[in-house]
């Protein structure tokens, strides 16, 4: 039988406002419904990367799984869970309830206004390799062509 195949995807969770443990919780179980297979990975604390000096800190995870949305309404439905939790963007890098970003889609490489993937920054963030790798750290970056394992490991030491 035919049909629409699912397609693999990478999300990365964080929190640095509010009951960071309650946002995630609450994202990871609106990611459930929309992703087959969710897995999530252990939960992460980081310092706020290129916010404001006093940022709160963050928790970080990743949630991979499976989806028959194509990538521009799976975006949308990202954001619309982002704004439910009280997400604001009075300005970039703002601290926020809770972000939620699209690291993979597949192994598909997308470059359109207000959508790229996999994630411009992802090779650089520990805070996204680290829990990524826990959970599919044999995930090949279509981009590069490197798994998310050896990504990790090529991260300089901080």
């Amino acid at each position: 039988m035919g049909g629409i195949a699912r397609v693999p995807v990478a999300i990365a969770l964080g929190s640095n406002l509010g009951d960071r443990d309650a946002e995630l919780d609450e994202a990871e179980d609106r990611l459930a419904v929309l992703l087959s297979g969710a897995v999530a990975s252990a939960r992460y604390e980081t310092d706020s990367v290129g916010g404001p000096a006093d940022a709160p800190a963050y928790l970080n995870e990743v949630v991979v799984g499976s989806t028959l949305l194509a990538p521009r309404p799976l975006l949308e439905a990202l954001q619309a869970i982002e704004i439910a939790a009280g997400r604001e963007r009075p300005f970039p890098n703002a601290p926020r309830t809770l972000d939620l970003a699209l690291i993979l889609y597949g192994d598909f490489v997308i470059d359109e206004p207000g959508l790229a993937v996999p994630h411009p920054r992802f090779r650089d963030r520990l805070f996204v390799l680290q829990p990524l790798a826990e959970v599919a750290g044999d995930w090949v970056d279509p981009v590069s062509g490197q798994s998310v394992q050896d990504l990790l490991e090529q991260l300089p030491s901080t």
